[in-house]
């Protein structure tokens, strides 16, 4: 074991420094920022139709007559407009429109409140987190100016508190979202790299003098290490310069709402996920690449692969919204969107221990994919041994 240890060192070491200072590693670190760049235009795309078409729940404590008045003026305005541009209203019981605890209960109440209207229709007060206050107080004005047919625009005053529970969840779900598109996104664009090295060197022929002097299941993990470095290196640099540009163009990097686990710890969950999907997906290529002995071979097998790495992040996209569920236990579980899942629970989830099973989960598999890889290649490449010499035997006597 110790050996192997430090064979894979030796190839990683090796296959790192080869690539980090060729000539070519600085056009790569260029190549990805473009796709980087549409993704993250998709992905604010994305995130203003999701805050298009989010229905929140506005409490009512009014008067009965007047919270009456405002779920009719709903009704007929949501004809003409559509039921999604309009808050949902929950008329509270047991609550007064002057009750002085108000804000505790946007999070006790029956189902999760963005907002609270309490007062009476012709002065309403909003209260809420900032942003939803924000983006609802418009509506709530033309609610409150038709339930009073009211010649005059009704203002409507905010009161603010920190964070409810229903924009904490969303937020969490934002995080959890766009750390799932960044994670598939870098996979995607880095992984593939692992064939093109593996195929090169099975061209030169150098892969089978490697052999015969280290063991194959260190040349593999070296070599998927070595990769997993350069990748990393290229995310440190993309991620250095997209917080200088952020924090240039903002005088600062802003105070964005934190994950479940705070940032610090996502952060690290994010590099420990991305290396296991990385090795995952990385592991499979080469036993991808054992099989393959061209680019157009190589492109053939690896087009399945790509397509099924994206049901899988369909599949740990989907069930974001469904913690607890079997179909989101089942993308926790099954190895290669375990790490998208598992990202997702990070956002949303404070429990720290499950990120450890996940992670040791996920390199028990990694260790299976390349195990059954070197057989693979042993088959399909390293065949110059007694196997190979019975078969050219059996060629002759055929012929």
């Amino acid at each position: 074991m110790i050996e192997n240890i430090r064979a894979a060192y030796v190839i990683a070491r090796r296959d790192f420094t080869a690539i980090i200072f060729s000539k070519s590693f600085f056009f790569f670190l260029l190549g990805p920022l473009f796709p980087l760049l549409i993704g993250l235009a998709a992905g604010s795309l994305g995130a203003q139709v999701s805050e298009d078409i989010d229905q929140p729940v506005i409490g009512l404590a009014l008067e009965e007559d007047e919270a009456a008045k405002l779920v009719k003026a709903r009704a007929a305005l949501a004809r003409n407009l559509g039921s999604g541009s309009l808050p949902e209203l929950l008329i509270l019981t047991g609550v007064s429109p002057s009750d002085p605890d108000i804000k505790s209960k946007l999070n006790t109440a029956s189902r999760p409140l963005t907002a609270i209207i309490s007062g009476s229709l012709e002065a309403p007060l909003l209260t809420g987190s900032q942003r939803d206050v924000k983006r609802w107080s418009g509506k709530v004005a033309l609610l409150a100016e038709t339930a009073l047919s009211a010649p005059r625009p009704v203002i409507v005053k905010g009161d603010f508190v920190a964070e409810t529970d229903s924009s904490e969840k969303r937020t969490q779900l934002g995080i959890a979202q766009g750390g799932q598109v960044i994670l598939i996104l870098l996979t995607m664009i880095l992984a593939g790299m692992v064939l093109s090295n593996l195929v090169e060197e099975k061209t030169n022929k150098i892969i089978e003098i490697l052999a015969a002097a280290i063991p194959m299941d260190a040349i593999f993990l070296g070599k998927l290490f070595a990769m997993l470095g350069m990748a990393l290196v290229g995310i440190f640099v993309w991620s250095s310069l997209g917080l200088i540009g952020v924090s240039v163009m903002n005088a600062g990097i802003p105070d964005l709402p934190a994950p479940a686990v705070g940032w610090p710890l996502f952060c690290v969950l994010m590099v420990l996920y991305f290396s296991m999907a990385y090795l995952l997906l990385g592991s499979l290529f080469l036993g991808i690449g054992a099989m393959a002995t061209t680019v157009r071979e190589v492109q053939t097998l690896s087009m399945p692969v790509t397509m099924g790495q994206l049901l899988v992040f369909f599949l740990a996209a989907t069930s974001v919204t469904k913690l607890g569920e079997p179909i989101e236990w089942f993308a926790v579980i099954f190895p290669f969107s375990s790490p998208f899942a598992m990202i997702a629970r990070a956002a949303q989830m404070d429990n720290i221990w499950q990120h450890g099973l996940a992670l040791a989960w996920q390199g028990l598999f990694t260790l299976v994919i390349i195990r059954f890889s070197v057989i693979l290649f042993r088959r399909n490449v390293m065949k110059s041994g007694r196997s190979a010499r019975k078969k050219n035997l059996f060629a002759r006597m055929r012929g």
